[in-house]
């Protein structure tokens, strides 16, 4: 154990012989046991090999509510079909969901298509070097424009996402409620001020990654392995169960749904959403917000039994969005030649797997589909 080691693992005792430190001190403090760990632990990431703006871009949307090990072979697939951002301009939407088809929330691809065109238009094809720019453009906050900022151009802006809240919650035992943006803003500026200039890019990154691997989001944060835990004022008094601090989620609504997954030969039945609301332009099977029993379902698809060559129920499923939780019942539907409905429009199961993007809503009865 070198000098600094020691002064950071024994921090508690001396600072009870001084005045205690300030936030910023604390945080200051942190930075160079933080950055230490980071380069002996960060784990090796697609977009890590090779941070440009765009890479670092796609893969910091990408990551919004998703898992990384979830998002590697969609980015390395994403970057294969769109390498730049020229390409991403130019992409058909119908190509651009259907590369983000399982990620969900596809507004972030849509927002990535806008953000794109502008800067086509405005920087000659790149993000502009100016976290005041990045955030001007669609779906670009303050954490991901600090987070390219920061990791792509070196430029000391913080990126605070909800890793980061929870470590510096609890490096500083504050009961700020994270989920205010009041309480985002202070950590931002808290940490404008100490970060290092020379370092951005990583100090960032080790605060994230601290927060992913060590000071993790469910269960009891591993403080043993924690290369700050001299300073941790959470730690200190007792207090990780308690910090962060989060204002209770409102219970989801609950809402039924019958889907159907429709056959006519090689042809499957899809549906357009609307262009607002939940997963807002969207394709989908289609559905009815209530359960159907059997005559009830093929009356609602408007076909004759007679043109029906069978009709079986489906296992119940369920599907959770942010806000809402869908109930499902389904019925697989193979319709004879000739058959006819106004519920959607047919397409080539081949059309399906290539062409239309379908939400991860329906996976568990759109594999019926492509059964023999």
């Amino acid at each position: 154990m070198n000098g600094n080691d020691w002064f950071f693992e024994n921090l508690e005792v001396l600072e009870r012989e001084e005045a205690p430190l300030s936030a910023e001190e604390r945080v200051r403090a942190a930075t160079k046991p933080l950055l230490s760990w980071f380069r002996k632990n960060a784990r090796v990431l697609p977009w890590r090999e090779d941070p440009t703006p765009y890479h670092v871009w796609i893969s910091e949307i990408m990551l919004q509510q998703t898992r990384v090990e979830a998002v590697k072979d969609y980015y390395r697939r994403f970057l294969e079909a769109l390498p730049d951002i020229p390409s991403l301009a130019e992409v058909p939407e119908e190509r651009l969901l259907k590369l983000w088809e399982g990620l969900g929330y596809y507004n972030r691809a849509r927002n990535l298509k806008k953000a794109a065109k502008e800067a086509v238009a405005c920087y000659g094809g790149n993000l502009p070097a100016s976290y005041k720019e990045l955030l001007l453009l669609p779906g670009i906050g303050s954490y991901t424009a600090g987070a390219i900022a920061s990791i792509a151009y070196g430029i000391p802006e913080p990126a605070v996402d909800g890793n980061v809240l929870r470590v510096v919650s609890r490096l500083l035992a504050d009961r700020g409620d994270i989920l205010k943006q009041s309480v985002k803003r202070q950590m931002e500026e808290l940490l404008r001020e100490i970060m290092p200039k020379d370092a951005a890019g990583a100090f960032n990154q080790a605060l994230m990654e601290l927060g992913a691997l060590v000071c993790v989001p469910n269960g009891a944060p591993h403080c043993q392995e924690c290369p700050v835990k001299g300073l941790c004022l959470a730690r200190r008094e007792d207090l990780t169960g308690q910090i962060p601090v989060k204002t209770p989620k409102k219970a989801r609504v609950i809402e039924e749904r019958t889907v159907f997954a429709v056959r006519k030969g090689e042809q499957v039945l899809l549906h357009k959403r609307p262009e607002k609301g939940l997963l807002a332009g969207l394709y989908e099977l289609p559905g009815e917000n209530q359960y159907l029993g059997r005559e009830e379902a093929l009356c609602w698809l408007g076909v004759e039994e007679e043109m029906v060559e069978f009709i079986e129920p489906l296992p119940d499923a369920k599907h959770i969005f942010s806000h809402v939780e869908w109930r499902m019942k389904g019925y697989y539907i193979l319709l004879k030649e000739g058959a006819e409905t106004e519920a959607g429009f047919f397409t080539d199961r081949g059309e399906l797997q290539e062409n239309y993007a379908l939400p991860g809503a329906f996976r568990a009865y759109a594999k019926y589909l492509f059964q023999s």
